[in-house]
């Protein structure tokens, strides 16, 4: 950081924490983490605070950006992801990794076949079966993830990953009643809860980057009409138009449950950003592999992972591919940001009720 920034208060440093609180709250899995160790190290780094357990602020429920963060989505994992992650296990406890950071090859990428790839996921996407969420009900989510991210430990900066952990969360379709089961975001394992209105009295109304499934079924379906008004009402967010319209409809696909009608929509709606190519292979927080809708923006690649065969959305990933990034360019081309993972999506009758099966 610029030596000539001003050293931060504790005052400060708490008023930061809380900014973060307030501002990240339901970021998709993976990215809320990789932005808030990258904010809190470099404000420790300003005050040379040890990157110590007792040092750690305290984990508050988060929420998605108000304001426009760098734009870095979610992703996945080379050798290291092949030893650990392939299989689909899951570390315990999901904390902190100390290393290695997890990387992956840089593979090539291509706009050869993403309208017919684009028209397969779309009539895929047509025939899932979307059930509607009635009164007292909630969308189920269940994903997995983990990322790599900048800790200054003592001054000295490092890359390290978090280990592959599980996310579960409830919505209603209101979006006004929820719960949260993270563990690089709750305090215990029990969870928190989501519902409205927030710490602040506030219940904010229901938007592209915070939807509720009644929001997501009142869009239009014509894709036209539908990325019109994301670039409308994404405008001034991320590090360009393009890139975040893309990111927003990610953002959809990993922790929504979008209406039948919309879901198509919004692939088709994708396919017509420029700049978005075809990875044919990439893997999931869970080892599956599969191919990619993808976009690169500042070096940085965001990739949708779908079924080769089934054309069935599993996951996200985001690779650095160029250039470096992070504390003293630690972040080099390879390396994962983050990944994840659906496991199960359906609509429950209760609070904390998890489906059987997928």
């Amino acid at each position: 950081m610029n030596a000539h920034t001003p050293r931060q208060s504790p005052a400060e440093h708490e008023d930061a924490t809380e900014l973060f609180s307030r501002t990240a709250r339901d970021l998709p899995a993976g990215r809320h983490q990789f932005h808030k160790e990258r904010l809190m190290a470099q404000i420790q780094q300003e005050q040379h605070v040890p990157t110590t357990a007792a040092a750690q602020p305290r984990r508050k429920r988060l929420m998605r950006p108000a304001i426009a963060l760098p734009v870095i989505a979610t992703a996945v994992a080379g050798a290291f992801f092949a030893l650990t992650l392939t299989q689909g296990q899951e570390a315990p406890g999901g904390g902190l990794g100390t290393g290695p950071a997890l990387t992956t090859p840089v593979g090539a990428v291509s706009t050869k076949g993403l309208p017919q790839l684009v028209d397969q996921i779309a009539v895929a996407a047509g025939e899932e079966s979307h059930p509607k969420v009635g009164p007292g009900q909630y969308i189920y989510i269940e994903s997995r993830g983990t990322g790599t991210f900048v800790k200054v430990d003592h001054g000295k900066s490092s890359l390290v990953s978090h280990d592959l952990s599980t996310r579960q969360i409830w919505k209603s379709a209101d979006g006004t009643r929820g719960w949260l089961i993270d563990p690089r975001v709750n305090d215990g394992p029990e969870g928190e809860t989501l519902s409205l209105p927030d710490e602040q009295g506030n219940t904010p109304e229901a938007t592209l980057n915070a939807p509720s499934y009644d929001y997501l079924a009142a869009l239009t379906t014509d894709p036209d009409e539908l990325l019109a008004k994301i670039y409308k009402e994404t405008d001034g967010m991320g590090n360009s138009p393009d890139q975040q319209a893309f990111t927003t409809i990610g953002d959809l696909l990993g922790e929504t449950y979008p209406p039948a009608k919309l879901y198509p929509a919004l692939f088709k709606a994708a396919a017509k950003i420029p700049g978005v190519v075809v990875v044919n292979d990439a893997v999931d927080a869970a080892g599956r592999h599969g191919v990619a809708v993808a976009r690169e923006d500042h070096g940085v690649r965001e990739e949708w992972i779908f079924d080769k065969k089934t054309h069935v959305y599993l996951g996200q990933r985001s690779v650095q591919v160029s250039g470096t990034s992070g504390e003293d360019g630690l972040i080099k081309p390879g390396t994962v940001i983050s990944t994840s993972a659906v496991m199960k999506r359906a609509v429950v009758d209760e609070m904390k009720e998890v489906p059987r099966g997928r």
